[in-house]
């Protein structure tokens, strides 16, 4: 579906970029296709179907994540096509996955946002290959929740949706909160 497409651009040489869209897929995997729809990558291991994906870059690694029915996250080397992780925690449908930099106090790290049907939001350690946060406020499929993530508290409710809201996103803003001044810096 075209809404659900990630845009990827890959250097070939300095004078040509090459733009890719990144598919998802009505069976358990999903393709990869150059902006002339050519099929060039399959990316095959999910066991349910493919409901979200994203692409990053980490240390000049070309990552994509997806989350699936199978209840599971996985992450895949964009060149080879290889499986390198697999999170298993939720209890439901995997239905958004996002990339992000996970700022805290104390340190800074590269992690998967998750959102399920099973009313969780999850945090994902890339480097260390754990869970790293749990956020279990949601009491129902149709609430988006504004969250301190370092407090792990929920700060606001967003109420109004009829039907189920099933994706997730993180601000890359870092709190500078020493002071009590409640703005981001």
């Amino acid at each position: 579906k075209e809404d659900n497409t990630n845009k990827i651009q890959e250097n070939n040489n300095e004078d040509k970029k090459e733009d890719y869209k990144l598919l998802q897929s009505s069976t358990f995997n999903f393709d990869l296709f150059r902006s002339s729809s050519k099929l060039i990558k399959t990316f095959t291991g999910h066991t349910g179907r493919v409901w979200g994906i994203d692409y990053s870059t980490f240390d000049d690694c070309q990552l994509i994540c997806s989350g699936s029915a199978d209840r599971t996250v996985r992450v895949w080397e964009f060149e080879n096509k290889k499986q390198i992780q697999s999170f298993n925690g939720h209890s439901s449908c995997v239905y958004g996955v996002k990339f992000s930099q996970y700022y805290s106090y104390r340190y800074r790290r590269n992690v998967i946002c998750s959102s399920s049907y099973d009313k969780t939001i999850r945090f994902w350690d890339i480097k260390e290959n754990q869970q790293l946060k749990i956020f279990n406020g949601h009491t129902d499929r149709v609430i988006v929740r504004l969250w301190d993530v370092d407090a792990s508290k929920s700060l606001y409710v967003f109420n109004g949706h009829e039907f189920a809201v099933l994706c997730v996103d993180i601000s890359p803003l870092q709190s500078n909160n020493n002071n009590g001044n409640k703005s981001n810096n």
